[in-house]
């Protein structure tokens, strides 16, 4: 069988396991990345691991997330990483670096190599041919200690581009389009690999935007073949050396395929409150605007901000308008100040911040009461932002400078724009601390550091109430709310756990404290968004012993079953409706080939099923991830 460019990769790192799809498999890992929401808990975990030493080829340690200080938490957890990076030799990357992503794509990553992260778009560096993966913290981890990771075999995607972008549509629109086509369900089970003759027109840095918001599909990963585009992005930041040419065979077998044509795009907008509900720019323009940011891991590439500085030259940000940039990296902003296009910003009128992820993850800008905002991010999840009732629309760099100027929602297609595509770029390390490991090195844990919980091994059988019952899409913001004010106790389980679910039922945190142990119930892709596995520990911590939906997002549901918190499935979606809250549940483990629920309350029971590899099951009823480990 002929190839794709994915089961080569695979191929080439399988360790144990068949390249079956809907198997698990372990594979080698060659490099991970960690930021700083995430991190703390990531090296927590590290430390927990017996006898741990780095087994990667590269590690690095990212602070992009926290960077607002208002307190001491968020400097100590910076301060805990970098003790942690000195013993284990992981490079320690400042704030003030720039966005993880940004950062791994121009400094780190390579062609075919086996990336993950504690952080869902981790497959930004499939822009560059590599098999970059977004998981929990206690998977980097391991994988950081032990130089392996655990994948279930997933399909893949062929999405074959032709033709070339025309009228100012950019890679932001293409990859909403494949949302619109495909919604944030349609890439669960697979890594999507595009191909075609389009995909030689786009940039590397363009790729890059289309692979980071796969992740809003619920895909695995996305990748592009590394070819030419891949080599010159490379030379010009002087590492011609990791480059390697890798592409898919000729004819090569998929699972399926959208055939998308670059030159029929037109510029799309991401409606409130999910990056799937997208529309022309065209049909909703005019709409009144009130806030404008732009920047993220998605765009906030070099070639992103010198079309919007074009775009500003010689005018005014709306009175009425907020507009506020973040750079991708320290090395962008330098060379935005070298060629005066930082000038063009300011002198627009807008406002400039640290290259870091800023307002995309809550930490700061949010917008005013129902106020509307467009910007050039990932999500638009409801109150992701910081303002419940805000209206977060997603856009393109482009669409987003020229709206700032008019007011209103305008299309960029009438606009004359070059692409900026720089012959070499500023590279400045100084922001990175390259360690080399010290085992005596003191790790340095303030007093908002706190242990993370673990699991319990599991007996036959688990009681509780239902606490719980959601709808289906329920984000890992709805379950872990993310803002400035709460970011700072991503290291406090206990303080955080107060917060969980604050958003959609106030009382839960009461409930759990009334009844101890509880059971969730909820619908479709439950877990859909981040990455970060606080949204299994706070359940954990709070004696959440399963949950029962119709189907989990990926990575959710390997931190779930990371914590020893079972991710039961309704053999019948319909026994969904049958399940209120406040129902009295008992679980039976007896068999896990036919779990059964018994509905005291009712008197009835349902049927689930547990859809986990045979090493997953030993994971579950061993306590967790650390204990199974330990016990190998």
């Amino acid at each position: 069988m002929r190839k794709n460019l994915t089961y080569k990769i695979l191929e080439s790192k399988l360790i144990q396991g068949q390249l079956k799809v809907g198997t698990e498999i372990q594979i080698k890992v060659n490099q991970t990345l960690t930021q700083d929401t995430t991190g703390t808990m990531a090296y927590l975990q590290l430390e927990a691991i017996r006898n741990a030493s780095k087994q990667t080829e590269l590690s690095v340690a990212y602070v992009d997330h926290n960077t607002l200080q208002l307190g001491f938490e968020n400097a100590d957890d910076h301060e805990f990483i970098r003790s942690v990076c000195e013993k284990y030799g992981i490079v320690f990357s400042k704030a003030g670096n720039g966005i993880c992503h940004q950062l791994h794509l121009e400094r780190f990553t390579k062609p075919g190599i086996v990336l993950i992260g504690s952080d869902s778009h981790t497959p930004t560096s499939g822009a560059m041919g590599a098999l970059a993966i977004g998981s929990g913290g206690l998977d980097i981890a391991i994988g950081i200690a032990k130089g392996y990771y655990y994948l279930t075999v997933p399909k893949v995607m062929n999405i074959r581009l032709t033709g070339r972008l025309c009228n100012n549509s950019s890679a932001k629109d293409v990859i909403l389009t494949v949302l619109q086509k495909l919604s944030v369900k349609g890439g669960v089970g697979y890594i999507l690999e595009y191909s075609g003759p389009g995909v030689q027109t786009l940039s590397l840095t363009e790729r890059a935007t289309i692979t980071n918001m796969g992740t809003e599909l619920g895909a695995t990963s996305s990748i592009f073949p590394s070819d030419e585009q891949t080599r010159n992005f490379l030379n010009k930041q002087n590492r011609l050396s990791d480059y390697v040419s890798l592409k898919a065979d000729e004819n090569a077998y998929y699972d399926d395929t959208l055939d998308i044509d670059l030159s029929t795009i037109e510029p799309k907008i991401a409606c409130p409150h999910s990056p799937d509900n997208v529309k022309s720019v065209k049909s909703l323009e005019g709409l009144v605007i009130g806030q404008v940011a732009i920047g993220s891991c998605t765009n906030a590439s070099y070639d992103d901000l010198m079309k919007v500085a074009q775009i500003l030259k010689g005018n005014r940000v709306h009175p009425n308008v907020n507009l506020v940039i973040s750079p991708g990296s320290n090395s962008i902003v330098s060379m935005l100040s070298n060629n005066g296009a930082l000038a063009d910003m300011i002198t627009a009128g807008a406002r400039l911040l640290e290259p870091a992820c800023g307002p995309c993850i809550g930490m700061g800008q949010a917008p005013k009461s129902k106020g509307i905002s467009l910007r050039t991010f990932n999500r638009n999840f409801k109150g992701r932002c910081g303002t419940k009732d805000a209206e977060v629309y997603l856009v393109s760099p482009e669409t987003a400078a020229i709206s700032a100027i008019t007011g209103v929602l305008t299309s960029p297609d009438e606009l004359s724009l070059s692409s900026y595509e720089p012959d070499s770029y500023l590279i400045n390390d100084n922001y990175f601390i390259y360690y080399k490991g010290d085992s005596k090195a003191k790790i340095i844990a303030g007093p908002n550091i706190y242990p993370f919980p673990q699991g319990k091994v599991k007996d036959n059988y688990l009681h509780g109430r239902v606490l719980f019952k959601g709808n289906n899409n329920i984000t890992t913001d709805d379950i872990v709310p993310s803002n400035a004010k709460l970011l700072p106790l991503r290291s406090n389980i206990p303080a955080l756990s107060k917060h969980m679910f604050k958003s959609l039922d106030p009382d839960f945190y009461e409930k759990t404290q009334t009844y101890k142990t509880g059971i969730l119930i909820a619908g479709d892709n439950y877990g859909q968004g981040s990455s970060r596995e606080h949204a299994a520990l706070l359940p954990l911590y709070l004696g959440i012993q399963a949950i029962i939906a119709k189907s989990y997002a990926r990575i959710h549901k390997k931190n779930l079953i990371n914590s020893s918190i079972l991710p039961l499935i309704f053999k019948d979606s319909s026994d969904y409706l049958k399940v209120n809250m406040d129902d009295e549940l008992k679980i039976i483990l007896t068999d896990l080939r036919h779990i059964q629920v018994s509905n005291i309350t009712k008197g009835e029971v349902y049927e689930v099923i547990l859809q986990c590899s045979d090493r997953e099951k030993d994971v579950l009823l061993s306590g967790g991830a650390i204990k199974y480990e330990e016990a190998k």
